[in-house]
């Protein structure tokens, strides 16, 4: 049925080992992102239908759409930012359907987007600096996320901020299921993430602090959320939530499009060694995965890095993420294992922390021996976990890369969108509740 791009026939075994090997490395985001927007108020079965259902659209359009062996699902970071930056408003809480507006628009945008031209442009206008720094700061935003979480840090009245209780059952849980889960990255096992969950929910079940309430059962029936064009565009103007649909978008783009072709060039199917075939149709099948998971209650997907351990396991075609896709529709019935796993800390935290290590790692990428570089890219990384938003870290980087630009005498160097961005950014810091 499907046929590698550069090599003829496919092995099917191969690709089917290939697609269990992903879902394996991925299928911590079953778990992690219902229980992180749970904190946003959205109930637990929505997010747990909608984030399955989003990933089965994505890894089937790149299957028969893309032709690609890689995976796509919700992804980590635009999960964290919608629970505790967007889903407030003015510090109180923002009703979930209203907060979910700004994903749908975003994702509509998104699928335009994806569809011409625009996006190639929009791509190329943000310099790259920025770009690995955006990653970056998400990576800390997401490890604060889940040392808190975890109760590795606790809140000071002081300091902001000061280590926890160390003598706490539920810290030296997640410290343990933290350390085991790195041990087993540093033997490149894959599924590393997943089987540290494993390990420590195991241990939670025998210390008591885990309980299941059945293990397989049917899935939770869909939900639609937001649908309508016209009242999600009001809620977004009554309430002012412009930098979320700007942060989703921006984000979303690059992010999918620097995954798909890096991992298609570790798969060998770039053509000329810089062009790759089929490209628009893989951004298409991530921003219709994005639509569909908007519609159902999750916040935008993104092709998946962990495909890369599916692509080493010889995962060349769309049969690769085909079975992905397989394997999510079965994980759907495995509700109250998802639901009881996500009630403790422990067992999920240690995925966001390291799942944020592995973001802030794109700080290699950074120029930081040009101040008018380097600057702006510390402040996106500095500010997003700081003032818990990745939208005011984008936002002052955006406006103070032009200025710094600009006060060297470099403004040629800066792409004409660049500007537009940064006075939209600036207005909105203004203007608009944080």
């Amino acid at each position: 049925m499907f046929q590698s791009l550069k090599n003829g026939e496919v092995s099917l075994k191969r690709e089917i080992l290939a697609g269990v090997t992903t879902f394996v490395t991925m299928a911590y985001i079953i778990v992690v992102n219902p229980t992180l927007l749970k904190q946003a108020g959205v109930p637990f079965d929505i997010v747990f239908i909608a984030t399955i259902a989003a990933s089965i659209v994505g890894c089937l359009l790149m299957a028969f759409y893309a032709n690609y062996p890689i995976a796509v699902a919700p992804g980590m970071g635009m999960n964290a930012y919608f629970a505790f930056t967007v889903a407030t408003h003015q510090g109180k809480p923002l009703d979930y359907h209203i907060a979910f507006a700004t994903v749908f628009i975003a994702s509509i945008l998104f699928v335009i987007l994806s569809l011409t031209p625009l996006r190639t442009h929009l791509i190329n206008a943000i310099p790259d600096n920025l770009k690995h720094a955006i990653t970056a700061g998400i990576g800390l935003f997401i490890a604060f996320i889940g040392l808190r979480q975890a109760g590795i840090i606790a809140a000071d009245p002081t300091n902001l901020v000061r280590l926890g209780n160390l003598h706490s059952e539920a810290v030296l849980l997640a410290l343990l299921g933290l350390l085991v889960t790195v041990a087993l990255m540093a033997f490149r096992v894959h599924g590393a993430l997943f089987i540290g969950m494993v390990i420590i929910g195991i241990i939670s079940f025998f210390l008591g602090n885990l309980h299941f309430d059945g293990v397989v059962k049917l899935p939770p029936t869909p939900e639609l959320v937001v649908w309508n064009p016209v009242s999600a565009i009001g809620d977004i103007i009554q309430y002012g939530l412009y930098a979320a649909v700007f942060t989703f978008v921006l984000v979303t783009i690059f992010d999918t499009t620097g995954t798909v072709l890096g991992l298609a060039k570790q798969a060998g199917l770039m053509k000329d060694g810089s062009n790759l075939p089929r490209a628009g149709r893989a951004f298409v099948a991530d921003s219709i995965a994005t639509l569909v998971g908007s519609i159902f209650g999750t916040t935008p997907t993104s092709a998946y890095v962990e495909s890369a351990a599916g692509i080493a396991a010889g995962g060349r075609s769309g049969w690769t993420a085909l079975t992905v896709a397989v394997l999510f529709i079965i994980s759907m019935f495995f509700f109250p294992v998802v639901q009881a796993v996500s009630s403790v800390p422990a067992i999920t935290a240690p995925a966001l922390v390291i799942v944020g290590s592995l973001m802030v790692g794109h700080v290699q990428h950074i120029n930081w021996s040009d101040f008018d570089e380097a600057f702006p890219a510390f402040l996106v990384i500095l500010t997003m976990p700081l003032t818990n938003s990745i939208a005011n870290g984008i936002a002052l980087g955006f406006v103070f890369y032009p200025v710094l630009k600009l006060a060297q005498g470099k403004w040629r160097q800066i792409h004409p969108l660049v500007y537009i961005f940064a006075v939209l950014f600036l207005l909105l810091l203004i203007f608009l509740p944080h």
